[in-house]
């Protein structure tokens, strides 16, 4: 064995017998949201005594490698040992860079070209405009001049054609250099670095070893597509993923794994820090004057505020018409897992592919939701069923109702309870607002210069041919100082009380028969000192 130091680390060299080096094609890759875990085999041969693993990009953490072999091998150390891009660049940069030259080459002789045709046009234009020594025009030879005329002319003419189609084709290749650039520009940023794994080993039989480690730049981002059978009260959730990667190695026959793991938030537990309360005595005052102020004790410092915890912001996602299927679905403890039996190729472009995991039924209970103090005359058709089992991450939804698509938006099912879903408006239920305080000319009508009365009214109209539900909600004033009382009187009485543990939210469940309507009255009285102001009046 030798050892050799560089820059400041010590590298083990082993020269031992039996060594092997070795190529380990990526067989599998479990995909993150914002991670991957890839996975490489290498077959060892009975009496090896050492592996070298070599053509690895050198843009993995090196903490979390892990290996496995199969019964009869064991593992020992393991050196690894990083070499620059110039001493080992890789085949997609070599490839992209001899592109890059014969196309300049091409550039080159263009511009050569095209140097050598404003030679012919000059000459030809000091031709025609010719002048004898003394400065005075030459003597035209009549006979001679028409042959003289056409041949500058049709010099002249090839040489601007020359000039004009080397300008054309300079721009193409112009454009198709920019795209390889840009290719060299990202492969050279992956590809930095190649890295070597040196791996001990003692192998009494056959078998292989398998070398995995966690990347970033790759990843897959879920979304949904969500369709509502109104007639039947049927919502169709599909599950989609979006996967991409960006590490600088293409991937070839790979067997796919989603996962719904998020290895990269953070996994400290909680640790919180003792609630201490201690009181400081005022100190005796600095002065007699009336004017000079006492002084205190300077307060005790907050203490720092808890790390929080780490998030990923999952943003939407473009879903293709691309289909690969079928895909199994395995729920776990603490994850939900999607294996694609067949192999794929995914090439290290960032270019999004859209994958198809599951697809499902569910009955829900159909609504129309209104909440006028806020959203004035809105009413919108909302779908709500038990969760689901399994793990599901937040991300874009496709939203269609009977058939037709009704737009778009952030879902996080993962939130509540139950899922809940919008469907768009509903233009047959009509809402309309009374204000009796604006019927007597006054808005939030002032009783006493101290007191104040809101007193409103919501009436709801089906317009549908058949019966709907409706939900109506109402945020009623809750006071949070003794200074401030607050009567409510509501009619008819809630059905619903500080709904979805809201303070104060308050609603009325209730169906309406076709072209029935519904009235709800609410009246609120807020009184208050005469000085100070009270925030949330409107």
């Amino acid at each position: 064995m030798a050892f050799i130091q560089r820059h400041g680390a010590i590298i083990l060299t082993l020269l031992a017998s039996g060594a092997s080096a070795a190529d380990a094609p990526i067989q599998s890759v479990t995909l993150y949201p914002g991670s991957a875990t890839v996975e490489r085999s290498v077959q060892v041969s009975p009496g090896m005594t050492q592996v070298e693993i070599t053509g690895l990009l050198a843009n993995f953490d090196t903490g979390t490698v892990r290996l496995q072999a199969d019964p009869g091998i064991q593992v020992g150390q393991v050196l690894t040992r990083d070499q620059g891009q110039a001493d080992n660049p890789s085949p997609r940069a070599a490839e992209l860079e001899a592109k890059i030259q014969s196309l300049e080459d091409q550039v080159a002789l263009i511009d050569a070209e095209a140097k050598a045709s404003q030679v012919v046009q000059g000459y030809l234009e000091r031709l025609g405009g010719a002048d004898t020594p003394a400065g005075r025009p030459a003597p035209v030879d009549p006979k001679a001049l028409a042959g003289t005329l056409d041949a500058i002319r049709k010099g002249a003419s090839e040489a601007l054609l020359r000039v004009h189609a080397g300008e054309v084709k300079k721009r193409a290749l112009t454009k198709q250099l920019e795209v390889l650039r840009r290719d060299l520009a990202k492969a050279n940023a992956a590809t930095r670095e190649s890295r070597t794994m040196t791996v001990a080993v003692a192998a009494k039989q056959a078998g292989r070893i398998v070398l995995s480690y966690q990347v970033n730049r790759a990843g897959w981002k879920p979304a949904y597509r969500a369709s509502l059978d109104s007639n039947a009260s049927t919502v169709d959730i599909e599950r989609m993923a979006t996967i991409s990667q960006k590490t600088g190695e293409d991937w070839s026959r790979v067997k796919l794994r989603l996962s719904t793991g998020q290895p990269n938030l953070s996994v400290n537990a909680p640790d919180p820090s003792p609630w201490l309360l201690s009181w400081q005595p005022p100190l005796p005052l600095i002065g007699e004057s009336r004017n000079i102020r006492p002084a205190y004790a300077p307060a005790p410092p907050a203490p720092p505020a808890p790390d929080a915890r780490a998030r990923v912001a999952v943003s939407g996602s473009r879903v293709a018409d691309d289909y690969i299927a079928p895909v199994l679905e395995t729920q776990g403890g603490f994850t939900t897992e999607f294996e694609v039996p067949a192999r794929v190729d995914l090439a290290s472009d960032g270019r999004e592919i859209s994958v198809a995991l599951s697809r499902q039924s569910v009955p829900v209970k159909q609504s129309v939701r209104i909440a006028p103090r806020y959203y004035h005359e809105l009413a919108v058709v909302t779908a709500d069923a038990p969760r689901l089992d399994g793990v599901w991450l937040p991300g874009q939804v496709q939203l269609r109702r009977d058939g037709a698509y009704v737009g778009a938006l952030h879902w996080r099912p993962g939130d509540n309870e139950r899922f809940s879903l919008a469907f768009g408006r509903d233009p047959l239920v009509r809402v309309v607002v009374e204000n009796r305080n604006e019927k007597s000319g006054e808005k939030g009508l002032l009783v006493r210069d101290n007191e104040r009365r809101i007193a409103d009214s919501y009436v709801v109209t089906n317009l549908h041919r058949t019966p709907i539900d409706i939900l109506v909600l109402e945020p009623t004033p809750v006071s949070e100082s003794e200074q401030v009382q607050v009567k409510v009187a509501l009619g008819p009485q809630p059905t619903l009380k500080d709904w979805q543990a809201r303070r104060g939210l308050v609603g009325w469940e209730r169906s309406l028969k076709p072209n029935e309507t519904a009235r709800f009255d609410m009246d609120y009285t807020i009184g208050y000192p005469k000085e100070g102001t009270v925030s949330g009046l409107r």
